[in-house]
């Protein structure tokens, strides 16, 4: 508070003057900045100050203001400066980066969407990347004109303006091919048909678009090389329809072309769809950016992707380069295309040779066999193993089954090796290490599949040097959001190492897994597939795991009865294709007597059990004995080791009655 004192003192000397004494203070006084203001008096009379009192000059030198109290610099101003920017930069880096971080993945999770356009009046959007006009002002213009909601027909009528007219003129600007596919199958086989099932099936209204190299929707390929050729109707035929063992008629298809979408718009789809586009080839993958190539051109981007390629026919030198006569008489079979060729062909030949003793050649030779007896045609079947499927059955099993497939009308060449192919007056002459010679009109080779990794080499894939095709983890990925199934899929197994199977079990079911794990399932692959062979309607048999001929087996054989063919246990279930049967196989049955090998050459049904060098079963086969296969899959996950496997044979309950298993147990001993 400022104040103004004014002080009479009564001086003796100084009676009659006034003394002024002023003191001024601040109104609210800076601690520790400004210092106390003394009292300075001025003798307002003649007379001056007082000896004591100090000079003006004194009190304004001790009461002058400084600045001690503040802090003294440290260096330049300018270092300060700088050292001022380099924080504010790094903090406005780590903004930068912080926000850049969360854009980016906000774009990737589908949370924020970019769209651009020059003029709001032409606003163009995109639809399978096909850009198409927004027709909201021309027809804002139309209402004011005309006060319709209705335009002109090109053609004279009057359609509406978001009718059918508008949906037309849209479908007919998409592309044929679409830029973009939410879930795209590279291969139109059965792994792509357990794919697109899996994912349907968790994602409703999902977007799948199938490229596949042949000109045919995706279909079974057992019945190719089985029942198509015991069906007498050719008309059927033509159609590509067989009849199961129990006269059940079926197609190859498994569905029909009607089931398919348009890929053109397929993305413009509300509640999704699956189309398929036939005769295009992929010849390469990006990976990284998530984008497939096709050999016409085009480049379509996905979101996931599903490689299943499946595998091509092998073919022997001798065949590969032999003169063009003979390649034009020589079928690599594998397709829906070879086997109308072959069916073709054999309608207008006298004798048709096989060669390869594996499951397509045995089949294919017992097929042709029934059927040249009765159109008189000559069949013959040449491989280099001592007998029919040498590589997967016991050789006294293997003897045997060639014997099965001499009875049907086939002459079986085993031990022969074919080292020349000429073409002589109209034949082809196939001519054998071991001096043997065969003149027929046309050949089959059959000698095994290789995997179709053509996009691995081109695209910079891992292939598994041993197993061949594509290598893949346990859940079959083989990169981030790309996943391979099929025969082209080498994976690892967690029971029996790292493999890749060549079955339609395995394609259904790699299939449905990579299927689901596109969805987001992250499931492991852990099943055991198995595989079947119908050598006609009398004798067949289902394996799984490692089924090959060079491990040591131990075999259960029985008396088979009219119910242990391939033909009465399609009856009993109605489904030709054994790995459906399996679902509705019966449980874990105990067998009343303990069953016993057979000496006799009679295999009528059995289980071969196949060891590794640790006496552990890492396959199993059984013969002539149908709907067990759930039994053999628990047995090879258990991993039976140093056990009575005749113990492990009553599981399967192969013996009728206690009488059968006592006979064989009599004869087992009597032989020994």
């Amino acid at each position: 508070m400022d104040k103004i004192c004014v002080l009479r003192k009564l001086v003796p000397s100084l009676r009659s003057n006034s003394v002024r004494v002023l003191q001024t203070l601040p109104r609210k006084p800076l601690i520790g900045l400004t210092p106390q203001i003394s009292v300075h008096a001025r003798c307002m009379g003649s007379h001056g100050p007082p000896a004591h009192w100090k000079p003006m000059k004194q009190i304004c030198l001790e009461n002058k203001n400084h600045m001690d109290c503040m802090p003294v610099p440290q260096g330049s101003w300018q270092e300060s400066y700088d050292k001022q920017q380099r924080k504010w930069n790094l903090m406005l880096a780590a903004g930068v980066v912080a926000f850049g971080i969360t854009y980016f993945i906000l774009y990737k999770t589908g949370c924020i969407m970019f769209f651009g356009y020059d003029d709001y009046k032409t606003f163009k959007y995109k639809v399978a990347g096909a850009e198409l006009h927004a027709k909201t002002v021309e027809k804002d213009e139309g209402l004011q004109q005309g006060g319709s909601d209705k335009s002109e027909d090109p053609s004279g009528g009057v359609a509406e303006a978001t009718g059918e007219g508008d949906k037309a003129t849209e479908a007919e600007e998409l592309p044929n091919i679409p830029s973009h596919a939410q879930y795209l199958l590279v291969g139109a086989g059965t792994a792509a048909f357990g794919a697109y099932r899996a994912i349907k099936a968790r994602d409703p209204k999902a977007k799948i678009l199938i490229i596949g190299e042949e000109d045919a929707v995706p279909y079974m390929r057992p019945p190719l090389s089985k029942e198509l050729w015991f069906n007498e109707n050719k008309a059927e035929v033509e159609r590509l329809q067989f009849r199961q063992w129990n006269g059940k008629k079926r197609s190859v298809h498994y569905e029909p072309q009607e089931f398919f979408a348009d890929p053109k718009t397929l993305n413009t789809l509300e509640n999704g769809g699956i189309a398929l586009l036939s005769g295009k080839k992929v010849v390469k993958l990006d990976a990284g950016n998530k984008a497939v190539w096709l050999a016409s051109g085009e480049k379509i981007t996905y979101d996931k992707c599903l490689l299943a390629p499946g595998g091509k026919p092998r073919n022997l030198p001798v065949l590969a380069t032999a003169s063009a006569e003979v390649k034009e008489r020589t079928v690599l079979y594998r397709t829906i295309s070879d086997f109308k060729q072959l069916d073709n062909l054999v309608d207008k030949s006298d004798s048709v040779a096989i060669i390869g003793g594996g499951f397509l050649g045995s089949e294919l030779a017992c097929a042709l066999g029934r059927k040249a007896k009765k159109s008189g045609l000559k069949v013959y079947q040449l491989f280099p193993e001592s007998g029919n499927m040498g590589k997967v059955l016991p050789e006294y099993l293997s003897k045997w089954t060639t014997r099965k497939v001499e009875n049907e009308g086939v002459e079986v060449l085993s031990n022969h090796s074919v080292n020349k192919a000429d073409f002589v007056d109209g034949k082809v002459v196939l001519s054998t290490k071991e001096g043997k010679s065969v003149n027929v009109d046309c050949v089959v080779a059959a000698v095994g599949l290789e995997p179709n990794v053509e996009l691995a080499k081109s695209s910079n894939l891992e292939i598994d040097d041993s197993n061949g095709g594509f290598l893949v983890n346990a859940e079959l990925e083989a990169r981030r959001d790309l996943w391979v199934a099929g025969d082209a899929a080498c994976f690892y197994d967690v029971k029996l190492g790292r493999r890749r199977v060549e079955h339609h079990d395995h394609a259904v079911v790699s299939g449905r897994l990579a299927g689901e794990n596109m969805t987001g399932a992250a499931k492991p692959y852990w099943h055991q597939s198995m595989f079947w062979s119908d050598l006609g309607p009398d004798v067949g048999y289902e394996a799984i795991g490692i089924v090959d001929s060079s491990l040591r087996t131990v075999a259960v054989f029985a008396t088979a009865s009219e119910k242990d063919t391939p033909k009465a246990v399609v009856e009993e279930t109605g489904e030709g294709l054994r790995s459906e049967t399996e679902a509705a196989a019966s449980p874990v049955a105990k067998s009343q007597g303990k069953p016993s090998a057979l000496d006799s050459e009679d295999y009528g049904k059995g289980i071969v059990f196949y060891l590794n060098d640790k006496a552990s079963v890492v396959g199993i086969l059984l013969w002539n004995t149908f709907n067990k296969m759930p039994i053999a899959r628990q047995v090879l996950r258990d991993g039976a080791r140093n056990e009575d496997l005749y113990e492990v044979a009553k599981l399967f309950d192969i013996y009728d009655s206690l009488a059968d298993a006592v006979e064989d147990e009599k004869e087992a001993s009597s032989s020994s």
